[in-house]
């Protein structure tokens, strides 16, 4: 299972799942990523946290809490 946090800075990637459950997977789903979507990573911060993407037209920073539930291909 390869996780969003191991994708290098400049690649295109397609989620595949989200694990978690309650609110966490809940507010990544209510920022649009869900199940198919593309996710280009734009930068990382220095020390890993946040990580900054574009998704469905628009950047979003996101804790690596938060994307490491985010599964991808």
């Amino acid at each position: 299972m390869k996780t969003l946090k191991e994708v290098p800075v400049g690649a295109t990637v397609t989620v595949r799942k989200l694990h978690g459950e309650g609110p966490l997977k809940r507010r990544v789903m209510d920022m649009g990523i869900t199940k198919g979507v593309e996710i280009y990573v734009r930068k990382v911060a220095p020390l890993g946290d946040p990580i900054e993407i574009t998704v469905r037209g628009y950047e979003l920073s996101l804790r690596r809490a938060d994307v490491e539930i985010i599964e991808i291909d």
